[in-house]
């Protein structure tokens, strides 16, 4: 299984393991008989709240009790918009072991790049997972991503070479994964499907984690 395939069936894996009930034959009080309903199909034995006790439920009513885990718009864009946004940082990262100076550079580079490929990777097979409805909306929107470098400051990052670029790259790749923490967060805020929760999150706290390195660097 490649990194790409792990990553997507951690995320999904995790959001099935949040929404579903926990399905398990009941048993008499303090028993080992296992016991089912009383027609003897099997029920779903649900957790109660803090200070409650446990629910029997069949397995019906267990799966209309199950949260509504299906993707919605802000999923859906967050996930397109992110597999640009990833795009952009590879193709910056890629420059660096040419023209950085600094070895730090170039092993955040290569750390981004080991990170965000695998990425993309799961992105995609979760938009094949859930594809968009017809007449959604799509192609390129690099100015309604927050910190997407522009194709001039693109073209002084591969022109730059030594110190030069180190300074530059690390303005930019701040900046850019500044932009993609503020687009997982709406994500978080907006969003329906736990996968794409898992997702975000991660990219909050790995992101998160190397704006704090880049800055204690510049």
């Amino acid at each position: 299984m490649d990194m790409a395939n792990a990553l997507l069936g951690r995320f999904l894996g995790a959001a099935l393991a949040a929404s579903l009930l926990l399905p398990l034959t009941g048993c008499t009080g303090g028993g080992d008989a296992p016991r089912g309903a009383g027609d003897g199909s099997p029920v779903v034995v649900a957790p109660g709240r803090p200070g409650e006790g446990s629910r029997t439920l069949t397995p019906e009513q267990a799966a209309r009790q199950r949260p509504d885990d299906s993707p919605n718009a802000a999923d859906r864009a967050y996930v397109r918009r992110m597999i640009e946004h990833h795009r952009q940082a590879l193709a910056m990262s890629a420059l660096a072991p040419d023209r950085a100076s600094a070895d730090g550079v170039k092993r955040l580079a290569e750390r981004i790049a080991a990170a965000q490929g695998p990425e993309i990777g799961a992105m995609e097979k979760w938009r094949a997972r859930y594809p968009e409805p017809a007449g959604a909306p799509g192609g390129h929107d690099h100015g309604a991503m927050p910190g997407m470098a522009t194709e001039q400051q693109l073209r002084e990052l591969a022109e730059a070479r030594g110190t030069a670029f180190d300074r530059l790259f690390l303005s930019l790749m701040t900046a850019h994964h500044q932009g993609a923490v503020t687009m997982a967060g709406e994500a978080l805020a907006q969003g329906n499907n736990g996968a794409v929760e898992e997702m975000a999150n991660e990219v909050v706290a790995v992101q998160s984690a190397e704006i704090h390195r880049m800055r204690a660097m510049g």
